[in-house]
């Protein structure tokens, strides 16, 4: 796909514009500083797209003022009473010096045991973790696919995870893929449902268009509410960028 990238200034603020062979305009803000981003037909003018920017102004600088005030957890260095998050919950890291392979431990206790030898630096701790939080967004993706899929009526041919910097989810219409945000498994659970759910409407409806809200609204009916928890809860040092 042909795609053409250039950026205009609107009302002070910057607009990155990205046209390719697609029929309607699509405008995002994205986090961490409110970034925006419209993708536009090829044929749309420079012009024209300031005018849709400049209708959208109000919600473009409300979005912002959200990302602005949204917390986000200062940068982690894998040290014992250190707090991360699982399912929504925090949870305090607890290091435990072992020979062997390095290890990690949920507990209702409220803490996260990280079993590692002596010289394990900072970084291999933190591999240890997300290689952690991926086994376990592995383990719970199949168990909401089995559920969903019926229900919307429509079937992945391929998911994966991986870390995404500036979305919680994808979806490949013609492949039927989807991709989920490794994070999410740091949220509450009804948030990495909902945004599986939002992913899975898409193979019905590619555009966040009227036709996608009514379709989220008959399966999710409170999909409004897991969008706004998931925006109050904090983001990770660094995760989110554009």
């Amino acid at each position: 796909m042909n795609i053409k990238k250039t950026i205009i200034l609107v009302s002070g603020i910057d607009v990155e514009i990205v046209r390719k062979n697609i029929k309607n305009l699509h405008l995002a803000v994205y986090p961490p500083d409110g970034h925006v981003r419209v993708a536009v037909p090829e044929h749309i003018t420079d012009d024209n797209v300031r005018l849709a920017i400049v209708s959208k102004l109000s919600w473009i600088k409300k979005q912002q003022r959200v990302f602005k005030e949204q917390p986000r957890q200062s940068e982690r260095r894998f040290i014992s009473s250190e707090c991360h998050y699982f399912g929504g919950k925090r949870y305090r890291l607890q290091l435990i010096e072992r020979p062997g392979k390095g290890e990690i431990k949920a507990l209702k206790s409220g803490r996260l045991k990280m079993f590692v030898t002596k010289d394990v630096g900072t970084e291999q701790k933190k591999n240890l973790l997300n290689s952690w939080y991926r086994d376990q967004l592995k383990t719970e993706i199949p168990k909401l696919l089995a559920k969903w899929q019926p229900i919307i009526g429509k079937e992945v041919s391929h998911w994966g995870v991986r870390k995404m910097k500036t979305k919680w989810g994808s979806c490949n219409t013609e492949r039927r893929r989807i991709t989920l945000n490794l994070e999410l498994i740091k949220k509450p659970h009804q948030c990495l449902e909902y945004i599986l759910v939002h992913e899975l409407i898409h193979l019905h409806e590619r555009n966040h268009d009227t036709h996608f809200k009514s379709l989220m609204d008959k399966y999710l009916p409170k999909w409004r509410g897991c969008r706004d928890l998931l925006k109050k809860m904090p983001l990770g040092h660094g995760d989110w960028r554009y």
